[in-house]
């Protein structure tokens, strides 16, 4: 593969679509490092969090109107410091990039806070309904799809508030893929093609 080395792929998806896997794949194929959640760990540990940081963690999708009843600027279940949490994920995520080194990035509106950097190319994972209750009772621990739902709106929610834009909206994206039509492997290769294609090569 003579993909770009600065090359760096966002993954945004559905919960439930296989997001998850399609990123480590590409990770792999590209020979790069994968960031989802680890981001939250470096920003929490930036920000010292301490013993807190898997709270933190736990808590890092809620936005600052879920919390309102508290404001402080002390510690980290108050409204500024969720901001701060987004400020210094995004500080984090953009050094990444600007190392030159590629990598792929699920969720965390990377594909927002990424957006018109070189070399950059954004992937939204959606699938159907029974192709994500299915993946809940293999992937999931035996999730309902209701359940799949209230995370995913959570993420949702958390889009919209930080970015001002509109989770799953195409104009955001590169391509939407939709996983319920093709195999994970060859939603991964489709975006690296694209990738590709663009480049060039």
């Amino acid at each position: 593969m003579n993909m770009k080395s600065n090359t760096v792929i966002t993954i945004s998806r559905q919960f439930g679509s296989g997001g998850r896997q399609i990123s480590r794949i590409l990770a792999e194929t590209m020979g790069v490092k994968r960031y989802d959640q680890t981001v939250v760990t470096m920003a929490a540990k930036s920000l010292g969090a301490g013993d807190r940081i898997e709270d933190v963690i736990s808590r890092s999708y809620e936005v600052p109107k879920a919390s309102l009843g508290a404001i402080s600027t002390a510690s980290f279940d108050r409204v500024p410091a969720y901001r701060q949490l987004y400020t210094e994920q995004s500080k984090i995520i953009r050094a990444i990039a600007a190392e030159g080194k590629g990598a792929v990035f699920l969720g965390r509106c990377a594909d927002v806070i990424l957006a018109g950097q070189p070399e950059v190319y954004s992937f939204f994972i959606c699938a159907d309904d029974t192709f994500r209750a299915k993946r809940a009772q293999t992937h999931y621990g035996g999730m309902s799809l209701d359940q799949l739902n209230e995370i995913e709106k959570q993420r949702k929610d958390y889009y919209d508030f930080y970015t001002g834009k509109t989770w799953g909206d195409p104009q955001n994206y590169d391509l939407v893929i939709n996983t319920s039509r093709i195999p994970l492997e060859k939603a991964a290769e489709l975006i690296l093609n694209y990738v590709n294609f663009c480049q060039g090569e």
